[in-house]
């Protein structure tokens, strides 16, 4: 459930390079030979997972700017990083005027290709992300900025996208935290009613004994502390779309009034000597069962049979897994923005996590796990560690929730330094963790090789994972591999990890 890469690229060797690479980076890859290759992917029943897109700009037929020019016709989203072995200035300023995100020059490093795609893929998630709070904010949102990968969903968003067509009364149905409320202002924005008022309110969370006084207004005067007119909610919706959440909690007086309101179009306000006229647009949301409710006598049958009549469930996270990445980017680039924090990417161990977590609190909790990991993270990479109360609940994950116990007070060792080991689900202890400072012939050891071996040691003690091994070191990814390289250490890595 990573991100999906999809490598363009004509020359077969160099295809097979950038594919390791992209691979050992833990990316989901799609291959295309050619431009009109990439046009049948992106065409393809698999064209709306690709996150991403490596291009090469010089290949027969189509080549690199001729799919440019066919993404921006689309008005395609996705990013694209270009590459290719002519790194001309005319070169790169057209294909960035054509809408390229990122350029690298052929061979491109490991390193260099591993940053330019996470800066793609920040940058993607957070101009999504503010596309998408900005039409909320305006009344623009629409049921088609509103993408997922469930089937699910999918098809709760295909019915409202027809019940946006009507003035339907609609109820939508499913557990707290799913996201009902952007779901109904999607309707409204992709309906007749766009534009137009849109009045939310949650019944659940106004005092029983103001309930008709809020939602049908008073007039002055019609009970003690009505110093003023008061129009009522669905006054203040008139013209537009009235939203009531968990409408099960109505009491009965209110909903005998609801029900008039939707068979007349009118509203009795407390106090007033005759009905008032109201046009509105009727959507609820419940997250209870209100057949239930029905049954036992808490919810008119009448009202549920009125409310009834387009009835959409929207599925808990927990059913529509394939969409905890792509709002796990979201909510990441977001926050790191609000935080000022330079968080570009989340690690394929959290990644891992938070897929494999039921998630009870749905969108909502999600959301507020990934404010909460953007404010710990020291790195740009969010990690496990910056989810610990997750990693408590998911097999295999547990220990990082264990509190790194205090370091137990040892008389010094001379020549020796204690290497502190974090609970972070850690193979055995190699060796005794103790690290000479000393050689054997007496002298201290060259900083080379003291480096060296504490990267050897990191590495096994991390079982290979390198992200963890470059935030437990407190070093950058790319510095690491620099550091492989440079210490000779590449082969026997690889070897190790092979090993696992």
């Amino acid at each position: 459930m990573t991100v999906r890469v999809l490598l363009v690229e004509d020359d077969p060797v160099q295809r097979r390079l950038t594919e390791a690479l992209l691979r050992r980076f833990e990316y989901d890859v799609a291959l295309a030979e050619d431009g009109e290759g990439a046009v049948r992917v992106l065409d393809g029943p698999d064209g709306a997972g690709i996150g991403l897109i490596v291009l090469d700009l010089v290949m027969p037929g189509l080549d690199g700017m001729g799919v440019l020019t066919r993404l921006k016709e689309r008005g395609s989203a996705v990013p694209v990083i270009v590459q290719t072995a002519q790194g001309s200035i005319d070169a790169v300023v057209s294909a960035m005027r054509a809408g390229a995100t990122d350029f690298v020059v052929k061979p491109v490093g490991p390193e260099r290709l591993q940053v330019s795609i996470k800066n793609a893929l920040a940058q993607s998630a957070l101009a999504g992300e503010v596309k998408r709070l900005t039409k909320t904010a305006t009344g623009a949102l629409t049921l088609a900025d509103l993408s997922s990968q469930s089937p699910r969903m999918q098809t709760a968003l295909k019915l409202a996208d027809k019940a946006a067509a009507s003035d339907i009364p609609v109820l939508l149905e499913g557990e707290s935290g799913v996201g009902k409320e952007l779901i109904a202002r999607a309707i409204r924005g992709a309906g007749t009613r766009a534009g137009k008022p849109f009045v939310a309110v949650n019944c659940g969370a106004i005092p029983a004994n103001l309930v008709e006084s809020i939602l049908f207004g008073h007039e002055k005067g019609s009970f003690t502390g009505a110093n003023e007119r008061q129009v009522g909610k669905f006054v203040e919706a008139d013209g537009g779309t009235l939203f009531l959440d968990e409408i099960g909690e109505l009491p009965m007086d209110a909903q005998v009034k609801l029900l008039r309101a939707l068979q007349d179009g009118e509203i009795d306000p407390v106090g007033a000597k005759k009905p008032v006229k109201a046009d509105f647009r009727l959507i609820s949301a419940s997250n209870r069962d209100l057949m239930e409710a029905v049954r036992a006598g808490r919810f008119r049958e009448d009202l549920f049979y009125r409310l009834h009549i387009f009835p959409i469930t929207v599925p808990p996270l927990r059913e529509r897994m394939e969409d905890v990445p792509d709002l796990v980017r979201r909510f990441v680039a977001r926050f790191a923005a609000e935080e000022a924090k330079r968080v570009r990417s989340v690690s394929a161990d959290a990644m891992r996590l938070v897929t494999g977590y039921r998630w009870p609190g749905n969108v909502r909790q999600l959301e507020n796990a990934m404010f909460r990991a953007v404010v710990l993270a020291d790195t740009d990479e969010i990690g496990v560690a910056e989810l610990p109360q997750i990693a408590a609940q998911v097999p295999g994950f547990e220990a990082l929730a264990v509190p790194r116990p205090e370091p137990a007070q040892h008389a010094p060792t001379e020549g020796l330094v204690l290497i502190d080991s974090p609970a972070i689900a850690p193979t055995a202890m190699p060796a005794t963790g103790l690290l000479p400072l000393v050689g054997a012939d007496g002298h201290v050891r060259p900083m080379e090789s003291l480096e060296s071996e504490a990267i050897r040691f990191a590495i096994d003690h991390y079982r290979g994972r390198m992200t963890e091994v470059a935030r437990r070191l407190n070093i950058g990814r790319s510095t690491l591999y620099r550091k492989l390289k440079d210490l000779g250490l590449e082969a026997d890595v690889d070897e190790a990890v092979a090993g696992e």
